[in-house]
């Protein structure tokens, strides 16, 4: 029943050689751009392609010339990257070369392997970087410091992230859905125009296990931390009103970024999937495609560049000197300083606490913030206070 569907669905898909060829070509002829539309379309894949693949590049020579970049949360980082630069090897000079001859050049085959790999890596990013937000929630809320030789956390993530990515792209492949020439058939993807409860079924999995669980995930994740400073900051604004103030511009870019580049290709999967033929034109599916792969150039920047540890290897590497030693350089999972902050919550002492790579500050309470240089000098419990208070280690990942 499901092998019906699809041949009915995506005939193409039964076809081969010229058969092949000439579905291309109805396809190209429907719906094809002008030529200054196709020209524009292969600027900006060469753009994307080009970029993408030096700023990944990078990441990865950073991260195996630089030893001390090999932390657990890093190799998340890496991995990202890593599914990145293969988009921009395996994928987009592809769709740059068809492109640039207004047609798909490498027939039925290649069009199912070009949207199988490019699917499936995208997913990969997607969700490793919910799993990078949950990581960072579960380090920073839990009981104790982030252990910074413990792999194996972080190695199970990676792992669920392609394993993930694989359950929900390789149907396709077997008769739930295929995969097949998008917009004015320069690129190849899921089959987003058959009306079919097979095909139908399929994309609106999709659409809510790998675009709106990630993004329910990271929203969640990095609220929780934000909200969790912004009661440090309450209690010494001093010290933490400019932490604040940065891990806030972190996630407001890490959202709006998740949501300009993959928004607009979900909600145009969407209106092709269930909203009149036609609407959606050649022009108006292209735009969202270039927007989803623009992913692999903007996620270098937000989740690397804009992380101290990689900004001081970067700028060694260029200068041929070695790395400045930085508090937060050490360790990317820790902050530059400690707080101890402590407050009731229902009924109980509980203390907050920001691990430091350095010496220790520590904030007494009732102290009104102020501070003791090391931990010997910390102020003795007041009497009656419980000692055996449950500790809560808000281990920042921003290296501000």
């Amino acid at each position: 029943m499901i092998e019906s569907n699809v041949s009915l669905s995506c005939a193409w898909c039964a076809g081969g050689g010229d058969g092949t060829r000439a579905h291309l070509d109805e396809n190209h002829s429907e719906h094809s751009l002008s030529p200054t539309g196709h020209l524009v379309v292969s600027v900006c894949l060469g753009f994307i392609g080009t970029f993408g693949f030096l700023n990944n590049t990078l990441v990865l020579i950073l991260f195996f010339r630089y030893k001390v970049l090999r932390s657990p949360m890093n190799c998340l980082l890496v991995s990202i990257s890593v599914s990145d630069l293969l988009v921009c090897v395996l994928g987009t000079p592809f769709s740059f070369a068809a492109s640039t001859q207004g047609r798909w050049l490498i027939g039925r085959a290649g069009c199912v392997w070009y949207g199988f790999i490019n699917s499936f890596l995208g997913v990969v990013s997607l969700i490793s970087l919910a799993v990078l937000s949950y990581e960072r929630y579960c380090t920073m809320m839990g009981a104790t410091q982030a252990d910074s030789t413990n792999y194996r956390k972080v190695a199970m993530g990676i792992a669920f992230s392609w394993i993930y990515s694989m359950v929900w792209t390789v149907p396709p492949l077997f008769g739930w859905s295929c995969y097949g020439p998008e917009g004015p058939g320069t690129t190849c993807s899921v089959n987003w125009a058959a009306r079919t409860a097979n095909n139908m079924s399929y994309i609106v999995c999709l659409f809510i296990f790998c675009l709106i669980l990630p993004f329910v995930v990271i929203v969640y994740s990095y609220g929780r931390l934000l909200q969790a400073i912004t009661q440090m900051s309450r209690i010494n604004t001093a010290v933490s009103r400019k932490r604040e103030q940065r891990v806030l511009f972190m996630v407001v870019t890490m959202v709006l970024c998740y949501l300009l580049c993959w928004l607009p290709y979900g909600v145009m999967a969407l209106l092709a999937t269930f909203g009149r033929p036609g609407l959606v034109t050649a022009a108006a599916s292209i735009i969202p495609s270039l927007l989803a792969k623009s992913s692999t150039v903007i996620n270098p920047i937000i989740y690397i560049f804009m992380n101290k540890q990689f900004c001081r290897c970067f700028h060694a590497l260029i200068m041929c000197t070695t790395p400045e030693r930085g508090s937060s350089f050490k360790n990317s999972s820790k902050v530059t300083k400690t707080l101890r902050t402590v407050r009731r919550a229902n009924g109980q002492n509980v203390t907050f606490a920001v691990a430091s790579a350095g010496h220790p500050v520590i904030f007494a309470p009732n102290s009104g913030g102020q501070k003791s240089s090391s931990e010997a000098e910390r102020p003795s419990p007041a009497v009656g206070q419980d000692t055996n208070r449950p500790v809560v280690s808000l281990v920042a990942y921003y290296n501000g």
